[in-house]
């Protein structure tokens, strides 16, 4: 089963998650709630928010939930916005203590996740939308594809990747894409990690919602709904989704505010995790609709903060967030080419990989790096334990700036500017 395919339909179901929305401010009943939360200015508002779950589902296996997304609604201003939730996202999961947000499907389906999820944001979850991997090129393609503009290079090969190998090769600018190219776009995985995707699937869901409202889309919405609702489980009818697909372009005129949790990566071991910052994460929340959080709100915020990080285990190292990550850089692709002059170590964002099987491998690298001031985005455990070769891949302009490394490694070209992945092989040594 091909890992995270189902990104690109959590994607394309942004436009049932609206139709959702729209639909639950008149037949659900959690505005009051979220009014009290959202402060005075709220109060004659019904903010309905949906849980948005991407899951990878495969033979004897529940799956896990690697795409998470809240989306709300405030019907009053017709305004709608979008929070991505990292996967790694350290959280509370009941009765598993404190794990990665993505595990909550594995032990309990939807209904641990959006537990989790209340507990994260501090509001109630209205309803629910799951998919899964089998529907997404069909469903893009019914769309007869999507505009994207490409920000810049990206070339990306893993032979242990997506059952017989995974490369993505794309280059920068203006690009109509079918399924098949949209999920090279979504999958691309660079030395943000899933921070980095998170930007570009952000990116990509503005410009499906740009498609749907289409004058040459917008007519076929009911058959496309029906099709959309066939490809995933939901706690929410047809007719709530159909009633509703016509207030789409109020939405995107009104424009679609998407943000991550905000918080900085961590690792313990080779285990990599995103520490969310609480109180600016709800903060945020009321700001992506022009509200203002409760003073109740504020203080149970911080309350939640400061118990949180009284959590953390000893050994976790906190680290550094790059300038860049979960933003999607469109003026990239507009700028002139590249520079050649390198850049200096603190100015580039490192993601390492431990493909080699040797315990704490990447950790070990990961220091390493970072006494030379690079930045270290994530640190995580590969898909396989057999990589022959350490490799390191950056752009051509920092290939002599990774030179002299205390490993036995192979600088290869074809990675971001301001970005690196280093893959850990068998040939690493203490």
């Amino acid at each position: 089963m091909k890992r995270v395919k189902w990104i690109l339909a959590v994607m394309l179901v942004l436009a049932a998650a609206c139709f959702g929305v729209m639909a639950a401010r008149y037949h659900g009943d959690g505005g009051s709630e979220a009014a009290s939360i959202y402060g005075e200015q709220a109060e004659e508002d019904r903010i309905t928010h949906v849980m948005l779950l991407g899951v990878d589902r495969r033979e004897g296996d529940v799956g896990r939930s690697d795409t998470m997304m809240v989306a709300a609604l405030d019907q009053s201003k017709g305004k709608a916005a979008l929070i991505s939730v990292p996967r790694d996202t350290r959280v509370q999961i009941e009765k598993n203590d404190y794990e990665k947000i993505n595990h909550a499907y594995a032990y309990g389906g939807h209904k641990l996740s959006q537990e989790a999820v209340e507990k994260l944001l501090g509001t109630k979850i209205d309803h629910y939308i799951i998919i899964d991997t089998k529907a997404f090129e069909r469903i893009i393609d019914a769309l007869d594809g999507v505009d994207i503009n490409v920000e810049k290079r990206m070339y990306y090969e893993d032979p242990w990747d997506d059952d017989g190998g995974l490369v993505i090769d794309l280059y920068p600018g203006e690009q109509h894409m079918n399924g098949k190219k949209a999920i090279q776009y979504v999958r691309y995985r660079d030395g943000e990690g899933d921070i980095g995707r998170i930007g570009r699937q952000q990116k990509f869901m503005k410009a499906v919602l740009a498609k749907v409202i289409s004058p040459s889309v917008l007519p076929q919405l009911p058959k496309l709904v029906e099709e959309i609702k066939s490809a995933i489980q939901t706690d929410m009818s047809l007719t709530e989704l159909l009633e509703f697909a016509g207030q789409l372009k109020s939405v995107h005129d009104n424009g679609l505010s998407a943000q991550m949790v905000p918080g900085q990566p961590a690792y313990i071991k080779d285990v990599s995790y995103w520490i969310p910052d609480i109180t600016d994460l709800r903060q945020l929340m009321a700001e992506q609709l022009g509200l203002e959080l409760s003073d109740k709100a504020k203080e149970q915020a911080q309350a939640d903060e400061d118990a949180y990080m009284k959590t953390l285990p000893s050994g976790m190292q906190l680290l550094a967030q790059s300038k860049n990550s979960g933003k999607v850089l469109e003026e990239e692709a507009k700028k002139p080419e590249e520079e050649t002059k390198p850049m200096k170590p603190e100015e580039i964002s490192v993601m390492v990989i431990n493909d080699s099987g040797i315990n704490g491998a990447a950790a070990e690298v990961a220091q390493i790096l970072q006494r030379k001031g690079f930045i270290i985005s994530g640190v995580e455990t590969g898909k396989t334990s057999s990589r022959t070769q350490t490799t390191i891949t950056t752009s051509t302009r920092n290939t002599d700036v990774f030179y002299g490394m205390p490993f036995t490694c192979v600088i290869m070209d074809g990675g971001s500017s301001n970005q690196a992945v280093v893959h850990i092989g068998l040939d690493y040594r203490k």
